[in-house]
């Protein structure tokens, strides 16, 4: 089936080697039968260093390349996905601390050898490991991650997800690592964590302090969990977008699970969440223009061109360009590499430089929840899939949140990383939001037949009590800990 997206390109394209032709100058034709998905805009993996071959365009890059890059992925609704990525803290059993490099690379290696899982290689190390459509990768700390393939149902999610932590954990115990799974890492500080050999981070980290107070928290000390879901088309896009950026601070109050900061309270109950709002404001928030009337795939590639740039990567290193414009770099005037042009992977790295509180690939990132323990890492897709992936929850989720003003979103934004389900709202608290909105969920998820409701277990057990899950972590904290944070990493042990 072809794709026809109505923009002005180029007549030909050449894409890994193969130039696709259009039949008129404006028309954009990709064809994603089931043979031809792997032709054209496929999918880049978003890992470092990047593991796809540059798609190269014949002539340098347009803003309607780029627009029509977001817009390639839109697909029908029986081609829809659940994509679902968590992060977890790696630390030795023995002594709680953080495990280094070394191990890492020997956890890899075990991981590769033993179920068959090809290295992802930086240099001379190993930073990564890819199977199929998965791929597990290393955050700026050691954090690992795994970004799951896009799969049909909550069922195999999940599957996924048990599967995962089946072969981590198999190695892993032999060399006496754990994982631990929450928002923010409760006992160490900044200089107890190790620095991944990974060319990226070492940009990043240089450029955190100046644009904010707490990137190098968000880098080294932070973990999520996030859901990427699907659109049919723009219109598809912005309707999700608007719900999910007015929904998000729900799920943050609803996964916040990060109250501990150097072994004590740090004050917030999703610690994790706090930090971002003072990372680099260039880069993150709730992203208002998305609510404007002309919002569409252009106003997102506009605010993308505006943001700041990191890197680019060419022969196998990382060039800094940490501030630059990418719009100098389309016109062949970045600083650092004059008369260069980008390509669709130069953009697709800037893409995943952005951290709003949904972002927008050629899918759709939840990005609001802390991590957690596995049964969370199943209730996090639920909870957005039964919204988002149903048409009459998402509509009443638009018409929930018609109203809510600029000020309220970024409100919510701001006080439910500290007060969780205890936030005011108009005449009542988040609690009542969340309520609401889990009804949603599970309807949705009724709708579509595949009996996935019971994920949402985790989620109604919150709502129905107002206690979040760094709630109950303080109340542990607080009474049978003896105000010891030690103990988190036995509760929260995955």
């Amino acid at each position: 089936m072809a794709v026809v997206l109505k923009a002005p390109v180029p007549l030909s394209m050449q894409l890994h080697g193969e130039t696709v032709r259009c039949k008129g100058t404006n028309y954009l034709c990709l064809d994603i039968s089931r043979g031809n998905r792997s032709r054209g805009f496929r999918s880049i993996v978003a890992a470092s260093p990047p593991t796809e071959d540059p798609v190269v365009a014949a002539d340098p890059l347009t803003k309607e390349d780029l627009v029509n890059y977001l817009a390639s992925g839109c697909k029908p609704k029986q081609k829809w996905r659940i994509g679902t990525e968590h992060e977890k803290f790696g630390f030795e059993i023995d002594t709680l601390r953080p495990m280094k490099y070394e191990q890492i690379a020997e956890l890899l290696n075990g991981i590769a050898e033993r179920f068959d899982w090809d290295k992802v290689m930086e240099g001379d190390y190993i930073i990564g490991l890819k199977q199929g459509n998965q791929n597990i990768s290393l955050e700026p700390g050691g954090q690992f991650e795994l970004s799951g393939a896009p799969l049909e149902t909550l069922h195999q999610t999940c599957a996924e997800v048990n599967s995962h932590l089946y072969q981590v954990k198999a190695v892993a115990e032999e060399i006496g690592i754990g994982f631990l799974g929450i928002g923010f890492q409760p006992k160490w500080g900044l200089k107890d964590i190790p620095v991944m050999p990974k060319g990226r981070y070492e940009i990043m980290r240089n450029y955190m302090p100046k644009v904010g107070t707490l990137g190098l928290d968000m880098m080294f000390r932070t973990c999520t969990v996030q859901v990427n879901l699907d659109f049919s088309s723009e219109a598809d896009m912005i309707r999700k977008f608007r719900a999910a950026l007015a929904l998000q601070p729900i799920a943050t109050a609803l996964f916040a699970n990060s109250p501990f900061k150097e072994g004590n309270p740090n004050g917030y109950l999703s610690m994790r969440s706090h930090i971002w709002s003072d990372t680099d404001n260039n880069r993150t928030g709730m992203l208002p223009f998305v609510f404007d009337d002309s919002f569409g795939f252009e106003q997102y590639v506009d605010y993308a061109l505006d943001v700041p740039m990191y890197f680019v990567y060419r022969n196998k290193s990382y060039v800094d360009c940490s501030g630059l414009s990418f719009r100098d770099f389309i016109d062949g005037k970045l600083p650092v590499l004059p008369g260069e042009f980008p390509t669709l992977n130069d953009w697709e790295n800037h893409l995943t430089t952005i951290f709003p509180e949904v972002r927008l690939k050629r899918y759709m990132e939840m990005r609001g929840a802390d991590g957690g323990p596995w049964r969370r890492l199943c209730a996090l897709p639920a909870f957005w899939v039964g919204l988002l992936y149903d048409e009459d929850s998402l509509q009443s989720v638009l018409d929930m949140t018609y109203d809510w003003t600029v000020e309220e979103r970024e409100m919510l934004r701001n006080k439910v990383p500290k007060l969780g389900l205890k936030t005011p709202f108009r005449d009542g608290y988040v609690k009542h939001i969340a309520e609401e909105v889990l009804k949603l969920a599970k309807d949705g998820l009724e709708r579509r037949g595949f009996k996935e409701i019971g994920f949402l277990n985790e989620v109604a057990e919150v709502v129905r009590t107002g206690v979040t899950p760094a709630e109950r972590l303080l109340e542990m904290y607080n009474g049978k800990w003896g105000q010891n944070v030690d103990p988190v990493f036995e509760e929260l042990l995955y």
